[in-house]
């Protein structure tokens, strides 16, 4: 069956909203990230739901609702636009490695802070193998592994919005579940284990990134699905029956009991163990994040007056920057570390070294947000200055698409 080339779409207007909520999940993964006492207070607090899930959920939804007018139109172009995408993405990552292997790795060996060593044990043990098997995206050291998950999920995505156009969402969205369904029984570990064969790069599972690609994928192909979905006939859901919003925010209201331990050791984290597991995206965990997207969508009016505002629209128009930015602060507090610990056994700052670190980078963050999005618009209007006709300025053509 051939692409259909002629689809009628609407015009698509930029959200604001979407930026503001990816700028949310952004300044909420910082305050997890630094090594402080407030990353206690939202590391997981609204249940087993954390920023990272949010922050690749609207990147997809993002992504497909920007990219899915042009896919029926012009193919060959989105390719285009989403591998060059994802080579600038890799190019940062690229960049974010170099730093950790030579300004971090000498910080780490020579101050012996563990905190920073424990990052970067493998390439301080193995670093001809840490390399390469780091430019092939196979080891991912902590902190340094969601770019190469992003940047693989999007050189697939222009492949997954086809079959989508070709054969329907459903057939998508039911192979990325059996996907998802094998990755709970030990995909990853089979196609790890052929890929070190095949490189002869000798690199244990545990060093390949804490995710798991092949459960995670579901949380983008849902985030594409949605957002195309929503270019082409509007959100699948338009309006939440009462009855499914109250069943959901009790089904959330028992995650966070279990999440602080309301109800008896039998129903905690550790007793459940995978089924809740953040990096697998364990079955109690989709149930979790189906509930808790179920209530924001449904509470959406008053959850948009608190969100809609800046700095996070800003953060979210420079989500690229702003995440490598945030890596770099974290490192940053890694070497403050002077052994004080929380209840997980953790080292974290405290006191005045913690506000200063948190005051810090967010203010960073967002001077370096603000400037990146003042940059993108002069280099918009010096574009449509150069190519509207003298005479004419009702002609100006449609803006380039950025920050997906």
């Amino acid at each position: 069956m051939q692409i259909i080339k002629h689809i009628y779409l609407p015009k698509l207007e930029r959200k604001p909203e979407l930026d503001a909520l990816r700028g949310l999940f952004l300044v909420w993964m910082t305050i997890t990230h630094l090594p402080t006492r407030f990353s206690d207070f939202v590391n997981q607090p609204l249940g087993f739901v954390s920023s990272a899930e949010g922050f690749v959920f609207i990147s997809a939804l993002l992504v497909g609702r920007l990219y899915i007018r042009d896919l029926v139109q012009d193919p060959s172009n989105v390719r285009a636009q989403l591998w060059k995408r994802s080579l600038k993405i890799y190019g940062y990552h690229l960049i974010m490695l170099a730093l950790a292997f030579t300004v971090v790795a000498q910080i780490a060996i020579h101050t012996h802070k563990a905190a920073l060593t424990n990052l970067l044990n493998f390439y301080l043990a193995h670093p001809f193998v840490a390399i390469a098997g780091s430019v092939l995206l196979i080891y991912c050291p902590p902190l340094l592994d969601i770019l190469p998950m992003y940047v693989t999920f999007l050189f697939l995505t222009p492949l997954v919005l086809t079959a989508a156009v070709r054969w329907g969402w459903k057939w998508v969205l039911a192979a990325s579940s059996v996907v998802w369904l094998l990755a709970q029984f030990g995909l990853r570990d089979l196609v790890h284990n052929g890929i070190v064969h095949v490189t002869h790069l000798p690199i244990p599972l545990q060093e390949s990134g804490a995710f798991n690609l092949f459960a995670w994928q579901a949380v983008w192909a849902v985030g594409l699905w949605l957002g195309a979905k929503s270019a082409q006939e509007g959100v699948p859901l338009d309006k939440i029956p009462g009855w499914l919003a109250a069943v959901s925010a009790a089904v959330c209201v028992f995650f966070i009991g279990v999440r602080f331990g309301w109800f008896g050791p039998h129903l905690t984290p550790q007793a459940l163990g995978l089924k809740l597991d953040k990096w697998q995206i364990g079955p109690l965990r989709v149930l979790n994040l189906a509930a808790f997207m179920v209530c924001a969508y449904w509470s959406r009016k008053y959850v948009l007056k608190l969100i809609h505002r800046e700095p996070f629209i800003t953060l979210g128009k420079a989500s690229l920057r702003v995440f490598c930015a945030h890596i770099v602060f974290v490192f940053a507090g890694l070497t403050m570390l002077y052994g004080d610990v929380n209840a997980d056994g953790l080292d974290q700052l405290h006191g005045i070294p913690a506000i200063a670190l948190l005051a810090c980078t967010l203010l960073s963050l967002i001077w370096l947000a603000s400037r990146e999005v003042r940059n993108k618009q002069r280099q918009k209007l010096r574009r449509a200055a150069e190519v509207t006709p003298i005479g004419n300025p009702e002609s100006t053509p449609e803006l380039a698409k950025t920050g997906t």
